[in-house]
């Protein structure tokens, strides 16, 4: 259990580091990677999911989100009782790999003086704010994250096969440039959540408002398309 434990939580650490690490070299002011644009913003994270599962499926499976481990429990492929324990480590991981992110931008924070900016490194934001509308989004790129995920096979195929994470770097990829362009496509509770908790307690210059009102959306949303597309999946292929 407690290399599960350990698993899950490096794997999303690893996510945040290349995926809020992309953010900031995009977005932080004087970095090499200034204004690099979306497409790369997308590449990031989606190569820091290849790699996460890569370093993980082994052990954990890979779930890395919480909407995977919520949305397979609920059709009886994940067991219940380890569903917190999954969790937990999900949430530490993403906070880790957030305050390593600061700490490798260290000297970038001052160099950037809309507060906004430095928030997005570490949480994603609504193009327009409309909390149905940001719900929905975040809804349906979950629902395709965690339905072709299944689709293409996780846990012990992720094993066997060495194509099944490049795949889901693909899938990930694919729902950035697709499905980021409202919400910044969080489909993923823990990625958002734990950096946003990280953005909060860090001493970051001039950081602004962590933007709690949000903060809802980006768990609710990805927790309901989890579910809904390993239900859609179970009736599928499990009939």
């Amino acid at each position: 259990m407690t290399a599960k434990f350990l698993a899950e939580m490096i794997g999303t650490m690893i996510i945040l580091l290349f995926g809020s690490g992309v953010v900031a070299n995009v977005l932080l002011g004087k970095t090499k990677g200034n204004n690099g644009g979306f497409f790369m913003i997308t590449l990031g994270w989606a190569v820091g999911v290849l790699l996460a599962i890569y370093a993980t499926a082994p052990i954990s499976g890979a779930h890395l989100n919480p909407a995977v481990t919520i949305g397979l429990a609920s059709i009886r492929l994940f067991p219940w009782p380890e569903v917190p324990l999954y969790i937990a480590a999900q949430f530490l991981g993403a906070f880790i790999g957030a305050v390593l992110v600061y700490l490798a931008y260290l000297k970038h924070w001052e160099e950037t003086p809309d507060p906004g900016l430095k928030l997005a490194v570490f949480s994603t934001g609504p193009a327009i704010r409309n909390y149905p509308a940001n719900v929905l989004t975040e809804i349906i790129g979950t629902f395709i994250l965690v339905f072709v995920g299944l689709s293409i096979g996780i846990s012990k195929s992720a094993i066997t096969s060495g194509l099944n994470p490049l795949l889901w770097g693909f899938l990930v990829w694919g729902l950035g440039v697709s499905f980021g362009g409202p919400t910044g496509y969080a489909i993923n509770p823990a990625r958002d959540f734990g950096p946003r908790i990280a953005h909060f307690l860090l001493p970051i210059h001039g950081k602004g408002s962590s933007d709690w009102a949000y903060s809802w959306v980006p768990v609710v949303g990805p927790i309901i398309g989890g579910i809904l597309g390993a239900i859609v999946y179970k009736m599928v292929y499990m009939g």
